[in-house]
């Protein structure tokens, strides 16, 4: 049985100051795989930084915020590809 290396997991330095404690993420089912999303409220921040750093320039401070959840978002990812190829690797063909 081969195997697939494991990518290294990205690093989460911290949460936004801005990041809910609770309901920050929501789990969805994709085709029998579970899959976590940003929830609303940290997806309309994420798009209010993104607008203002369109139409202008961003304090440091928002600018960090956004980059770390740019790391969140990452991490996200990095576990929902984690899981669905665990999970599609032990489904029998």
């Amino acid at each position: 049985m081969a195997t697939t290396p494991i990518e290294s997991a990205p690093v989460l330095r911290a949460l936004p100051d801005s990041f809910p404690r609770e309901g920050a993420v929501e789990i969805e089912i994709e085709e029998g795989v579970p899959v976590l999303r940003a929830s609303i409220a940290v997806r309309e921040r994420i798009e209010a930084l993104l607008d203002k750093q369109r139409g202008s320039r961003l304090s440091d401070d928002e600018e960090q915020e956004l980059d770390r959840y740019e790391e969140v978002d990452d991490y996200l990812s990095f576990l929902n590809r984690l899981s669905r190829n665990i999970i599609l690797s032990a489904t029998p063909k």
